[in-house]
């Protein structure tokens, strides 16, 4: 039942808070205002739900460090992000025709800090914490990696391939954030980072959510498979490539810290494993 009820929680003000920051997209201060005001309370929220749902201290959102975790991860997400653009640029698949929105760009801060804490108290927070418990984390890595994937079918220019490689790389690279480091701060951070590059700098699609227009006012064009299409670069396979790349790099840390959950591991590993996050 736990679960249920985190999950009804979370998701209760992640759809409240989105239709609210949707509604106001026209004002980019308000978009700010009312998107960080989602992401704060969707943290409270989670920390409430969890502490009176397994009666334990919520370490995964320890407050300690976590503006250093969250920086460490928006500077990871934007550098992975600036990879993937460079490589099609290299290929003159990416032009920058001149200055976007500046205003937009600072609404954008707002919508993808909104989106980056909801998805992950969502799907790394609750449903694969309380997977991992169940199955390990290799099969609960790509359980809720599938999940997440599909979520994204629902965009207005999602595709089959796209939710795809969305499963892979996110689900993939943002879980194995979470393993490495037990807390959810960096996920958050590299998730945002990702976005926001993506959208607020960059000036590209982020997961065919036909996001407004960030910094640079920039257009793809070429094969699909490279640009990602009218989905974004989230559907090229250089991402997939990167972000497969950096989750073999986390997966890796949290084998050398000791805190990959073996199949079947008990629910009492994973809170061993918890409390060890730094």
């Amino acid at each position: 039942m736990r679960l249920v009820w985190q999950l009804l929680a979370v998701a209760a003000v992640a759809f409240a808070g989105g239709q609210v920051v949707s509604a106001v997209q026209g004002n980019p201060w308000l978009t700010l205002v009312l998107g960080a005001v989602t992401a704060v309370l969707t943290v409270v929220v989670y920390r409430w739900v969890v502490r009176r749902t397994e009666q334990r201290p919520v370490t995964e959102l320890s407050g300690p460090g976590a503006g250093r975790a969250v920086a460490r991860g928006v500077l990871a997400g934007v550098v992975l992000f600036g990879i993937v653009i460079a490589n099609i640029a290299l290929l003159g698949d990416y032009e920058v025709r001149g200055w976007g929105s500046v205003p937009g760009t600072v609404g954008l801060v707002g919508f993808m800090a909104a989106a980056a804490v909801t998805e992950e108290l969502l799907f790394r927070g609750v449903l694969f914490r309380i997977v991992e418990e169940r199955t390990g984390t290799g099969i609960a890595l790509v359980l809720t990696g599938v999940l997440f994937g599909l979520s994204h079918l629902f965009n207005p220019h999602a595709s089959l391939w796209g939710a795809l490689a969305i499963g892979i790389e996110a689900g993939g690279l943002l879980t194995a954030a979470y393993v490495a480091t037990r807390r959810l701060w960096v996920p958050i951070g590299v998730h945002f980072g990702w976005n926001f590059a993506a959208a607020g700098l960059f000036g590209t699609e982020v997961s065919g959510n036909g996001t407004p227009q960030g910094l640079l006012d920039a257009v793809t064009s070429g094969p699909a498979v490279i640009t990602g299409g009218s989905f974004g670069p989230e559907g090229s396979l250089y991402a997939v490539l990167f972000c497969l790349l950096g989750t073999t790099a986390f997966l890796w840390l949290a084998h050398r810290r000791g805190r990959l959950v073996p199949r079947r591991g008990r629910a009492g590993r994973v809170d061993s494993v918890t409390t060890l996050a730094r």
